[in-house]
């Protein structure tokens, strides 16, 4: 009995997105070996988790027969109940996910608006969503680093095949509230729903807060277009610091990267605090008992140690920057006070806030982080 017989026979539900992500893998790959980029996962990086999830969500849309190999499918193998009937809570995930993928077309339109307003430079595109030929700059940084057979070994291993798998394991989620009784929403699912749109909401404007300082950082021209959150004046001491240190990035020193890990962390917790769910056991007392939440934690692992790549990275590039780690938390916003009251234990604060935000810590108009 091959693979797909044994998947289908103990975990039908799994067949299609397995081959899917089977078949992005290889795909991924080759395209970075043609191409010589190893970004091709990253263009793909918002759709795939979309996918999963959606596929989870309308199981009793597809087919029972797969026309082609890939096509998606319901497995006739499954219980009637998720072969007909829709889960509202799956739904509701799904929507989510779905505004979670169109926030990243808006940020392409605020890119192109800036194009066109303020002659945007290059820099602006650094994630390469935009052309086959793009790649992020902490791959060409590695590859730098690393011997052309370890950098290839890296490249599949971990950024096709571990980076796809990571996106598959983000729907499992919605297919765990499949598997439960489709009942309807709870308070919980309303709780949840209100702060993943919320969360998607923050990451949004502090997206666009980055795409405005870099608009002007190279262009030295204000927006007066700019999106509501995004509307900060500034100033010349912003654009020689040479990174953003203000509005939502004066709490965290990176607050996009707080609410992707937040956003899928209470995806998970969906299934999880349903009514339909059993008691979540805290602490855990078996690895089953945590098994939901591995990919969040996944990804929440992801996102630190490359955070801690790029942060290596910024640190040798901006001399201040050493004083912003000091100075604001790396995700939490409510250590950043933590950090300024241990400051001015030692009394340095006033010497961090001016490296950090230009200003010294009582002058007006200083976009304080207390």
């Amino acid at each position: 009995m091959d693979f797909w017989h044994v998947l289908a026979h103990r975990a039908p539900i799994f067949v299609w997105p397995v081959k899917f992500c089977v078949a992005t893998t290889a795909v991924t790959y080759v395209l970075s070996i043609l191409t010589g980029n190893v970004s091709q996962v990253d263009r793909v990086w918002t759709f795939l988790p979309t996918i999963y999830t959606v596929y989870y969500a309308l199981l009793p849309l597809w087919p029972t027969a797969a026309p082609t190999f890939f096509f998606p499918h319901t497995p006739d193998t499954l219980p009637a109940s998720l072969q007909e009937t829709y889960s509202p809570r799956a739904l509701l995930m799904a929507s989510l996910v779905v505004t979670w993928m169109f926030r990243f077309a808006l940020r392409f339109r605020y890119i192109y608006m800036n194009l066109t307003l303020c002659r945007l430079s290059y820099n602006t595109w650094r994630r390469g969503l935009f052309s086959l030929k793009d790649e992020d700059y902490r791959w060409e940084i590695l590859r730098q680093k690393l011997p052309p057979f370890l950098f290839q070994v890296l490249n599949l291993t971990f950024i096709a095949i571990a980076q796809n798998i990571i996106l598959f394991l983000l729907g499992l989620p919605a297919a765990h509230a499949v598997a439960q009784p489709h009942t309807s929403l709870a308070t919980s699912d309303y709780i949840l729903g209100t702060l993943g749109f919320l969360t998607i909401l923050t990451e949004f404007v502090a997206d666009n807060q980055q795409y405005s300082f870099q608009t002007f950082k190279h262009s030295g021209n204000l927006n007066p277009n700019e999106w509501p959150g995004v509307r900060i004046q500034w100033t010349k001491q912003d654009a020689e610091r040479g990174f953003v240190t203000r509005g939502l990035w004066a709490w965290s020193r990176h607050p996009n990267f707080l609410c992707e890990q937040s956003f899928w962390i209470i995806i998970s917790l969906f299934p999880l605090l349903s009514p339909d769910s059993p008691k979540l056991d805290f602490p855990p007392t078996s690895l089953a008992s945590v098994a939901p939440l591995l990919p969040c934690t996944v990804l929440c692992l992801l996102f630190f140690s490359s955070t801690l790549f790029s942060e290596s990275i910024s640190k040798g590039k901006y001399v201040p920057y050493a004083a912003y780690q000091e100075r604001v938390a790396m995700f939490v916003p409510l250590l950043t006070p933590v950090w300024g009251a241990l400051l001015s234990l030692q009394g340095r604060k006033e010497s961090v806030d001016a490296l950090v935000y230009g200003t010294r810590s009582n002058s007006k108009g200083k976009a304080k982080a207390e």
